[in-house]
């Protein structure tokens, strides 16, 4: 009975002590998940009002901040609970101090990556690059197609995003060489229209003006733009056709709604007005028999 005697004494001693330990950790990192939840949710609701994309500079760092101060906490929870549960388990502490430097040094090589993540995550979140709810596009070490879609998720190592299609993108910070930010302040939405080479270019920007007038002057689409449309004029020409340009500033996130709306009052505006979008037919190779393609009988 002696040993049976000892494990029920240790049970209701250190043994006690490690359940408290491990609850009560457990039950900290739970209440400080839900105090930043709490915060973030009272940032968004006072800077949108229920609009996930548009948001102040400002309040964008601060729920990143928040995001990354609730993982710091829990990571830190957790460390410490760990240290105490090895203390009342009878494992030197202090003792572990020289192996854990051997330890550190022989990890050091294979953590490089992990230690690179959580510095640039560092330095994402203080120079306010990107935050919650941004819309960016990343390009990561190695090439390939950028990383496109809404910041969901910010901490000290990885980057999640909410791509268009509804997949989820985490990309490590460590491996981010190029952001680009397409919600900073504000955004632009450009639209280039084709027209035939053959159209009144003059013709095409008297219509294109008066659907950016109409288009600010609309109540639902007002909201969303921050100045009327302007247009810039021929961007390009090719053999058949030109590109007009459209440009309008809107606000963080909005310029793909924009420039749907924007395309729709565009096919509207010149069906009206007799117009068409698609080039002209090529004209008939010279010394082509009539009716038929060179080289064709009629």
């Amino acid at each position: 009975m002696g040993p049976l005697t000892d494990l029920l004494d240790w049970l209701a001693g250190r043994g006690l002590e490690i359940v408290l330990i491990v609850l009560g950790s457990v039950l900290l990192a739970r209440f400080t998940t839900w105090v930043g939840t709490r915060i973030t949710d009272r940032i968004d609701a006072r800077s949108t009002g229920g609009d996930v994309l548009v948001r102040s500079e400002a309040a964008k760092h601060r729920h990143s901040l928040t995001q990354v101060i609730t993982w710091s906490l829990i990571v830190l929870v957790y460390t410490v609970a760990a240290f105490y549960v090895l203390e009342r388990l009878g494992v030197p502490v202090t003792g572990l101090v020289a192996p854990a430097t051997v330890l550190g040094v022989g990890l050091g090589f294979g953590a490089q990556r992990i230690v690179g993540d959580v510095l640039a995550g560092f330095f994402l979140i203080t120079e306010r690059q990107y935050g919650f709810g941004d819309v960016v596009s990343i390009a990561v070490v190695g090439g390939g197609d950028p990383a496109s879609g809404t910041v969901e998720d910010v901490t000290l190592r990885v980057t999640r995003l909410r791509s268009a299609d509804g997949e989820v993108v985490t990309v490590p910070n460590g491996q981010i060489v190029k952001v680009v930010n397409l919600s900073r302040d504000w955004a632009r939405a450009v639209v280039d229209v084709p027209v035939p080479t053959t159209a009144d270019v003059n013709r095409v920007n008297e219509i294109l003006r008066e659907v950016g007038h109409e288009a600010f002057t609309d109540t639902g689409l007002r909201r969303l733009l921050l100045d009327e449309p302007s247009v810039m004029g021929v961007e390009s020409i090719d053999l058949e056709q030109v590109n007009v340009r459209v440009v309008a500033r809107t606000l963080p996130g909005r310029q793909f709604e924009v420039g749907r709306d924007l395309r729709e009052r565009i096919v509207v505006a010149f069906r009206r007005a007799g117009l068409t979008l698609t080039p002209a037919p090529p004209p008939e190779p010279v010394g082509a028999p009539a009716g038929g393609r060179p080289g064709t009988k009629p």
